[in-house]
């Protein structure tokens, strides 16, 4: 069906860059002619929303509870907005990042968020895949102003100028159907996919700790440890705290770093269990997060101590790139006897992820110190038998290590291509009116692509999801 998609018959220039040529019978409008700016307030008991760049429009309970974010909203909630069912909201200082989308809920959104209604002959669902295309974050980008990244603002007087495409009522909801019907199978796909990746980390995890707990012998004898949680292990192996094998955090990005120092830098969405889930962004310490402060060298291994639930762990082989990590990680820097791979191997094991979580504190946002984080017990066993343990491993996980990365390649493409098509139909350059036609009816509500797209491919929430900054900074 997808594939015997055609361009409309007739198209025109837009006149626009943004939108590039449009069917002949669309009109080009600008959006002080699409929507009406709502400033409606005095609803302070009303749920509280957010807009978020992966999942558009949430109540704010669900950011507070999937991620690191903490509440900074006024207590006295008068001045907020009220949002209505359909109302387009944008975060005016992430709109070019993608921070807008249609609100499915009543509630109150900051003073700083824009909201707007649209008008008769437009339909919000279709305004919110239009407004989600990177072709428009690029524009929204275009018409933001401040002195940098963090700051650059898009004001509703500016959103006004910006030239939208605006099809025939009919045809709004025709891609919309389409969209909606494309997005819930390629996003069951990309949940397909993800549940494959779990398995296979899974299977791998059991061989990491399997030795990392017992060795390679099977009939070695073993003792007790002398901690509970540990339990029995190889009688020559030494049981120490973590922090008597390894320093933890020893070296810090100084505040007096020059702006232009630049550096590629590892945040919690960064790092998957033994992985990178994606590539660390490059970045210039004065356009870096201000937890951009752990300096990370070759052969540490970083340990997560935020959402420790995420079992976020990595080994470092820098290829003589700076690597800074976020404060929300421990960076382990192995001592004498300590073979740097073979540390990585035992924090990223069952047993000491377990009880780095059972030693957390906090519920949505567990996390664990620094000083708890050393105190806990690891053995290890002498240098050559740890060589040993590391060449048996990189062994026996290398071909799950080239299956998961090729799916996660898989679902990469899935992505793409799901967001050209959107841009693609939602802009003209398709014309799906006979295919949406031709759908069967489905039971159930859609399932919205934002919240498909939020989930990386440990099928956790994405960590660095930028909500709004803290609201005196924004009012």
């Amino acid at each position: 069906m997808i594939i015997s998609l055609k361009p409309y018959p007739a198209m025109k220039g837009s006149g626009v860059p943004w939108l590039g040529e449009v069917p002949e019978h669309w009109e080009v409008l600008p959006n002080r002619a699409i929507f009406d700016e709502v400033k409606e307030r005095d609803h302070p008991d009303a749920d509280m929303l957010s807009v978020t760049i992966t999942k558009g429009v949430i109540r704010q309970q669900a950011l507070l509870t999937d991620s690191s974010k903490k509440d900074s909203s006024k207590l006295d909630k008068s001045d907020y907005k009220f949002v209505r069912r359909g109302d387009i909201v944008y975060n005016k200082m992430r709109a070019w990042q993608g921070a807008v989308g249609v609100s499915e809920h009543e509630g109150i959104v900051s003073p700083a968020y824009v909201v707007e209604r649209p008008r008769e002959g437009a339909t919000s669902h279709y305004l919110h895949y239009l407004l989600r295309t990177p072709a428009f974050a690029k524009e929204a980008e275009r018409w933001s102003y401040g002195i940098t990244s963090d700051m650059w603002s898009l004001r509703p007087e500016h959103f006004k100028l910006i030239y939208s495409c605006l099809p025939t009522l009919p045809e709004q909801a025709a891609i919309v159907r389409f969209l909606d019907y494309v997005d819930r199978r390629i996003g069951r796909y990309i949940r397909a996919k993800q549940k494959l990746i779990k398995l296979l980390e899974e299977q791998k995890q059991a061989i990491i700790h399997r030795a990392v707990t017992r060795g390679l012998d099977p009939s070695v004898r073993l003792k007790p440890s002398g901690v509970e949680w540990l339990g029995d292990v190889p009688e020559h192996w030494e049981v120490r705290r973590l922090k008597g094998w390894c320093t933890i955090n020893r070296r810090t990005l100084a505040e007096r770093t020059p702006p232009d120092f630049e550096f590629h830098y590892l945040d919690i969405g960064t790092v998957g269990t033994g992985v990178l889930v994606r590539e660390p962004e490059r970045v210039t310490f004065g356009t870096a997060p201000t937890r951009a402060r752990r300096v990370v060298q070759d052969g540490d291994t970083i340990v997560s101590t935020v959402r420790t639930y995420l079992k976020a762990t990595y080994f470092a082989e820098t290829a003589g790139e700076t690597l800074i990590a976020s404060t929300g990680f421990a960076v382990l820097s192995p001592g004498p006897h300590v073979v740097p791979r073979f540390l990585s191997y035992v924090v990223q094991s069952d047993n000491f992820v377990a009880r780095v979580s059972a030693d957390s504190i906090g519920i949505a946002y567990p996390a664990i110190g620094e000083g708890r984080l050393g105190a806990l017990h690891v053995a290890l066993p002498p240098a050559i038998e740890q060589q040993r343990i590391v060449e048996y491993l990189q062994h026996e996980t290398r071909h799950f290590a080239k299956a998961i990365e090729r799916v996660r390649g898989e679902i990469a493409l899935l992505r793409e291509y799901r967001t050209r098509l959107i841009a693609d139909v939602v802009t003209g350059k398709l014309d799906v009116r006979e295919a949406a036609a031709g759908l069967p009816e489905e039971d159930g509500e859609p399932e919205p692509l934002d919240e498909i797209e939020a989930e990386d491919d440990t099928g956790e929430a994405d960590a660095d999801d930028t909500d709004a900054v803290p609201e005196e900074a924004e009012a």
